[in-house]
């Protein structure tokens, strides 16, 4: 047991236990029914004598913090209070001045709504457990991956390798795993990008509407964010600011309209990245779930440039709490981004990195995807006829994803407090713009959706727009 005693006031040492012991027990860190150690092995820890400890035991015994009992030891007898240390104005700790970003709502340590159509939740009832958990449990046997050493920041070899693979065969990317960064998911790949591109007063262009995460992470780093919108073809490159350092797009399945950015669009944007010393994020946040056509090539493959960093995560194609994605880095950026990564966490888990290279080289994850896709497709199916049998909202085009955009002419913030009080959750569109959106609706997620009761929901959902029609 870590307990610290102050032997420099006025208080003997018996007296200095006592206390220490006490204020343990009443603040929490140490909770009723927690065995103490002996007093011997304390006296020892604390540096004194045993006299000291068995005295402070007695007393609180006395007073009815302790309890002893002939054989089994002592024990807390007293439940205390957990305290947490709060700010107060006399603090003289606070972030920066220009600092005014507070934590985004997760879908973690939050109820689940009888109805949910949250976005961004794949359903993991759908992965298999059984062989990730084999996976994994042979990655962390002893000794496996050198676990005495730190590991490669650039990410786990085996695993470089099978996504430069994995994404030539599923999405037709021309990648070797010299090109791969492994990151802690989307969120961190586009930290570290940041980092080594963009220097505070940068001006760079993210979607309007489009990803909050993204847009954050370029303002908390000091790049002055341009809202950039998007049209039936995908982002609108004759709106971007002319001395652009970077743009971040969706191409592949707008998030959140759902459209895929068409050939002639991303020609465009190719060459205007061409022509001057601008980069181009690309997030192909769940392009592996497709339900109808073709999937138009990544702008990662058209690129003759080097202008594109392509990122990916697993986050979506298997669970959130793998925690991995990546970063194709063009050559020039390569040892920037592995220093970055370096510098931000290290190096990642080499087990779990090691574990999903296997999962991808077994085809474990193309099964899934597979498998997952076919339930996501009828899911989005069936939520897009009953959007479409509704008279006043307008659904969206979307051929992938895991989720569906509807616009709509009524107030859809008061629509979305509504059906939250009738126990169905459903993102709002306003919540993706960072200006007073051009277009109101509705965005449906449908990963974490239960299939038994999507039917049931889309009918809470159209009494709920109705009333507010």
């Amino acid at each position: 047991m870590d307990l610290i005693i102050r032997l420099d006031g006025a208080d003997t040492k018996p007296a200095a236990v006592y206390r220490a012991l006490r204020a343990a027990i009443v603040d929490g860190r140490l909770p009723a029914g927690e065995r103490l150690p002996p007093t011997r092995a304390l006296a020892a820890d604390l540096g004194v004598a045993r006299g000291s400890v068995a005295g402070a035991y007695e007393r609180l015994v006395a007073e009815g913090y302790l309890t002893s009992k002939v054989g089994a030891g002592t024990f807390v007898a007293f439940a205390g209070e957990k305290r947490t240390r709060k700010a107060t104005t006399a603090n003289p700790l606070r972030p920066r001045e220009d600092w005014s970003f507070k934590p985004l709502a997760t879908s973690g340590g939050v109820t689940r709504p009888r109805y949910d159509f949250r976005t961004g939740i794949p359903d993991a009832g759908l992965f298999p457990f059984d062989a990730w958990r084999r996976l994994v449990t042979a990655e962390l046997r002893l000794r496996a991956n050198n676990p005495g050493t730190y590991g490669e920041p650039a990410g786990h070899p085996a695993l470089r390798s099978a996504i430069a693979r994995y994404l030539g065969v599923s999405r037709g990317v021309r990648t070797s795993a010299d090109d791969v960064v492994v990151t802690n998911g989307a969120q961190h790949a586009f930290d570290l990008i940041a980092r080594v591109l963009v220097r505070p007063g940068d001006v760079v262009a993210v979607e309007e509407p489009g990803y909050p995460p993204a847009r954050r992470i370029l303002a908390a780093l000091g790049a002055r964010v341009t809202s950039v919108p998007v049209d039936a073809e995908g982002l609108v490159v004759d709106d971007l600011p002319a001395h652009c350092r970077l743009v971040y797009t969706t191409p592949s399945h707008q998030f959140p309209l759902g459209r895929a950015m068409s050939l002639a669009r991303r020609r465009q944007l190719l060459d205007w990245a061409r022509t001057r010393p601008a980069a181009i994020v690309e997030d192909d946040y769940d392009s592996e779930f497709r339900f109808s056509a073709r999937p138009l090539e990544p702008l990662h493959s058209l690129d003759t440039a080097g202008r594109v960093l392509y990122v990916g995560t697993f986050s979506k194609s298997m669970l959130p709490a793998v925690r991995t994605g990546f970063v194709l880095a063009p050559p020039g950026l390569r040892d920037a981004l592995t220093a970055a990564r370096q510098l931000s966490d290290g190096y990642g888990q080499p087990a779990i990195q090691a574990a999903l290279a296997r999962f991808l080289d077994e085809g474990l994850l193309a099964r899934h995807v597979r498998k997952a896709g076919r339930a996501y497709g009828e899911r989005h199916a069936r939520i897009s006829e009953a959007l479409d049998s509704l008279g006043n909202v307008q659904v969206l085009p979307s051929a992938a994803g895991l989720h569906v955009a509807a616009l709509t002419g009524v107030d859809s913030t008061a629509v979305v407090s509504a059906a939250a009080r009738a126990g169905l959750a459903v993102d709002d569109l306003r919540a993706y713009s960072a200006s007073t959106p051009a277009q109101t609706g509705f965005v449906f997620g449908f990963g974490a959706a239960d299939p038994s009761l999507i039917g049931e929901g889309m009918t809470v959902f159209a009494e709920v727009l109705a009333r507010h029609a």
